[in-house]
């Protein structure tokens, strides 16, 4: 048996849009409740802050919340980023963003004097921008040490079980984890900042990706070269570089034949990773029915994929990044989840389904694939079935 499960909270998902600077402030602590942790700290003394995300591309999206809400209650702070320089594109045009700091995991291939100098000249900008606030949302090692070096006055990040002394010597504030691992990561996110003593608002907490003008203008031109009108087709990414996270082509296949076949127009995208479009390769040798291919077209990046999923009236895909950017652009999403878990990584405010099954109690198991041999069971035998009706179900509303 297979499940089609909605969000938890439904009404929130449906509750209008906030502004993203109201006009009203935000208190530090929950309004109408005085208290907080007693070494909460003080913003308005605060000049500049650093928030850290060394991860994958999705992960530095679901951070935009943070950038908010610390704005939100910090108007005169200004707030820079550090992040991979291949996810630099989910940030740089948030308008709560001062200055994008970026570490090229290609330095490594560098010779070590040109390495260590990239590396010094990082330092030393970071340095010269004289951080007040350092806030670390992963495990990585860099944070602890730039929680150090910097001289911040506060550094908060995660109390991982698993860090030694050193990692909770270097911030002078740890957030506890969950014991049962439940929580979004959004929410764990933000869990960085209550343990500062600021409590997020509901309507601080919404992804935020700008795609930018240059990405608007050349997705309205190429859906305007195949006939497509905003809102008149359906986005569907079926693949992911984490090939575990994967429905098999011959079921989107037959997925995009039955749209097909209901009159949907169908917009097909993937990475630039060789076996997603080697996957499209075989959904086109496996289905008649006519859609646009995207998947070979240079142009789409991931500024411009933003602006294509937001043009859509509904995306389709995995967990994966552009499964996150999707809900960004509030465009409404059916997920198919297999070993990796909903409650975690599920579309964030916006309206969704999940398709995942009821007949693997060992899922989400975090695994690549059942016995690590790559091929997940719980996604691969999902019916086509139960993502049309998730499909029917957003279309409805």
């Amino acid at each position: 048996m297979h499940r089609e499960s909605a969000s938890e909270e439904p009404s929130r998902l449906c509750e209008p849009v906030l502004e993203l600077w109201p006009a009203a402030g935000f208190s530090a602590n929950v309004r109408g409740m005085p208290y907080g942790p007693a070494d909460a700290i003080d913003l308005a003394g605060l000049k500049r802050a650093l928030v850290i995300q060394l991860r994958h591309h999705g992960d530095v999206l679901l951070t935009s919340p943070v950038f908010t809400v610390l704005r939100n209650h910090a108007p005169s702070l200004e707030i820079d980023a550090l992040v991979y320089a291949e996810t630099r594109d989910m940030l740089d045009l948030h308008p709560a963003i001062a200055q994008v700091h970026v570490v090229d995991r290609r330095w490594k291939e560098l010779a070590a004097p040109t390495r260590l100098m990239r590396e010094w000249r990082l330092q030393a900008t970071m340095r010269e921008r004289g951080y007040d606030l350092i806030v670390h949302l992963s495990e990585h090692p860099r944070g602890a040490w730039l929680a150090r070096s910097l001289g911040a006055r506060y550094a908060v990040a995660h109390d991982f079980v698993r860090k030694t002394g050193l990692w909770k010597k270097s911030f002078t504030h740890l957030a506890p984890l969950p014991g049962n691992g439940r929580r979004h990561r959004v929410e764990l996110n933000l869990d960085t900042l209550r343990r500062l003593g600021i409590q997020p608002g509901d309507g601080e907490r919404r992804l935020v990706l700008v795609p930018g003008e240059e990405a608007d203008r050349s997705v309205d031109e190429l859906l305007a070269a195949h006939g497509l009108a905003p809102k008149k087709f359906i986005h569907f990414q079926p693949g992911s570089r984490w090939l575990f996270k994967c429905w098999p082509a011959e079921r989107a296949a037959g997925l995009i034949g039955a749209l097909s076949r209901r009159g949907e127009r169908i917009v097909l995208t993937a990475g630039p990773d060789e076996r997603e479009r080697a996957m499209i390769a075989e959904i086109r040798d496996r289905t008649d029915a006519q859609f646009v291919d995207l998947s070979g077209t240079s142009m789409l990046s991931l500024k411009h994929l933003a602006a294509l999923t937001a043009r859509a009236k509904l995306f389709i895909g995995v967990d994966s990044a552009p499964m996150h950017i999707a809900a960004a652009m509030q465009t409404p999403v059916v997920a198919l989840f297999g070993p990796s878990g909903e409650l975690e990584w599920g579309p964030w405010h916006v309206p969704h389904r999940v398709v995942a099954s009821n007949d693997h109690p060992c899922r989400p198991c975090g695994i690549d694939g059942c016995g690590g041999g790559k091929v997940s069971e719980c996604l691969t035998r999902l019916p086509q079935q139960a993502v049309l009706s998730a499909v029917d179900a957003l279309i409805a509303r």
